[in-house]
């Protein structure tokens, strides 16, 4: 089975994914890892992130197996890692070639450690229109801006960083409005997305409404 997951930033997609991925055994999937892990392959092999022929060839050699590997180097999730992996994005090609490997992955999903596994959760944006607009399942997660950056900001206080709450939501809109107005596949639900609003939901609330569709989806 695949499942999709999408949505605006800190709706809580990432956390929903991890939920079904261990109660139904299957494979997760966040697709904004792969831009992270050329960009850092990049960064280790020395190559100029002006090389696009060099991130074309890393993109097309990626594997789901090495981009966990990857995930493990503290650069990772860094500014760098952040910066290298806004570069690469940039790239057509890259896109093109990276967008393949996550519809690839859907016809024989592994696990991080390459065990073959039964279904995906693809945890992302446009994971329900671009990545895999054939899949089983769709969600889309979303909650009010105010909401999500509300999320936002805790998540910055329990890790020690400062933050400033009109600050998280200035950028929470910012985004919202960028990813609304993209010129090619703006952000938006599939028209077969089952939507969930979390404004007002906990986690566990979202995570068991989503296991009633995707039950009732099995057993037809």
């Amino acid at each position: 089975m695949i499942i999709t997951i999408d949505g605006p930033a800190a709706a809580g997609k990432g956390t929903l994914a991890n939920n079904l991925a261990q109660k139904y055994s299957y494979a997760y999937f966040d697709t904004g890892m792969v831009y992270r892990a050329v960009g850092l392959e990049m960064h280790l092999l020395g190559k100029n992130m002006e090389d696009k022929a060099a991130a074309l060839q890393i993109a097309q050699n990626l594997t789901f197996k090495h981009m966990h590997e990857l995930a493990k180097n503290p650069d990772f999730r860094s500014s760098l890692g952040g910066k290298n992996a806004s570069i690469v994005s940039a790239y057509p090609e890259v896109r093109a070639a990276l967008l393949k490997m996550q519809q690839d992955f859907a016809l024989s999903p592994v696990f991080a450690d390459g065990t073959p596994a039964k279904g995906v959760i693809y945890d992302g944006r446009d994971t329900g229109t671009v990545v895999c607009p054939h899949a089983d399942v769709k969600f889309f997660i979303t909650a009010s801006a105010e909401v999500r950056a509300q999320r936002r900001y805790q998540e910055f206080l329990q890790k020690g960083m400062k933050a400033d709450y009109n600050e998280v939501l200035a950028d929470v809109k910012a985004r919202d409005e960028r990813d609304a107005n993209r010129a090619t596949a703006p952000m938006k639900p599939a028209d077969d997305a089952i939507i969930f609003d979390t404004s007002d939901l906990s986690i566990q609330e979202v995570t068991n409404k989503a296991c009633e569709v995707i039950d009732e989806k099995q057993s037809c």
